[in-house]
């Protein structure tokens, strides 16, 4: 059921939040994001560059300890839902949250989601994010970001690492009807 994949890669955080503010600004209400990508690969950086292209006008941070943020969307713009599933085993914890009740009017975001959130809609944009260094390191032999086990939380923001200036993977992947026209223009 994919429809495309198409990988780009940034050399840092700035570049990182560019390119999702970009992809924000193409998102509509009903879109599910699945993030995955170690500790520091800039998940939640990228989620502060969608956010910024739905018009949130207040800071993003990582909903590690709450596990479910909402951010309301700027003028016409989609609200937008952040949550981090890493704590979560399956799907039915995943369905404790009720995302279902904001699912068709807002963007929803997810960490650590893989395995866990596609029944949420019938299409998904999957995104990974690849470090530089670390064990998802680009070109290293013998690793993927999306089956390799995420290390433990740390206290703390889980991304705080993500500020260093090193390049990024970006891998999107359109799933489901509304992606089949293709990736969007990025």
């Amino acid at each position: 059921m994919t429809e495309w994949t198409r990988t780009l890669e940034v050399d840092g955080p700035d570049r990182t939040q560019e390119l999702a503010q970009r992809l924000g600004a193409q998102l509509r209400a009903g879109d599910l994001l699945v993030l995955t990508g170690e500790l520091g690969a800039g998940k939640t950086t990228f989620t502060q560059g969608l956010a910024r292209g739905l018009g949130v006008d207040r800071g993003v941070i990582s909903p590690t300890f709450v596990l479910v943020r909402r951010h309301r969307g700027g003028p016409g713009r989609p609200d937008l839902v952040h949550v981090d599933a890493y704590r979560l085993a399956s799907a039915a914890e995943v369905d404790d949250l009720d995302l279902e009740d904001t699912a068709d009017a807002s963007v929803t975001v997810v960490e650590w989601g893989a395995g866990k959130v596609e029944h949420l809609a019938g299409s998904r944009l999957e995104v990974v994010l690849e470090r530089a260094v670390g064990a998802g390191a680009l070109g290293s032999p013998g690793t993927d970001a999306g089956t390799a086990a995420p290390a433990p939380h740390a206290a703390g923001d889980p991304e705080e690492d993500d500020d260093a200036p090193e390049p990024r993977r970006i891998t999107l992947t359109g799933v489901g009807p509304r992606w089949a026209g293709g990736p969007p223009a990025l």
